[in-house]
């Protein structure tokens, strides 16, 4: 069955069993509406997440994952996370001598 006939199906079933469950418990005409009315947006919204929990469960298990492309290119990225992690680590040590040749010079000229 479609998707599409499903909610089709599933909003006519809520829409008889909230006239119903209206005429039951309801002793004016504003509460058979308002009964049918709530009762049959529940179930098509209802309808609305079991398909859409019926569409991801196919597609899940039915599509295959590449898992060793992905492992390759997630190796790529921690080679170049380290190379950047290892310049940047030269740079702070670069910059730490040139603050204390800078502060050399600075108390030097102080005096």
């Amino acid at each position: 069955m479609l998707g599409e006939n499903f909610v089709y199906f599933f909003t006519v079933q809520g829409f008889f069993v909230g006239i119903i469950f209206g005429v039951l418990k309801s002793f004016d005409a504003e509460g058979l509406l308002l009964y049918t009315f709530f009762i049959t947006i529940f179930f098509y919204l209802f309808s609305h997440i079991v398909i859409a929990l019926y569409y991801n469960t196919f597609t899940a298990k039915s599509y295959f994952f590449p898992k060793e492309s992905h492992e390759m290119d997630l190796d790529l990225f921690v080679k170049e996370i380290n190379k950047r992690e290892k310049l940047i680590d030269s740079v702070y040590k670069i910059t730490d001598a040139a603050i204390k040749m800078n502060s050399n010079e600075m108390s030097g000229q102080k005096r």
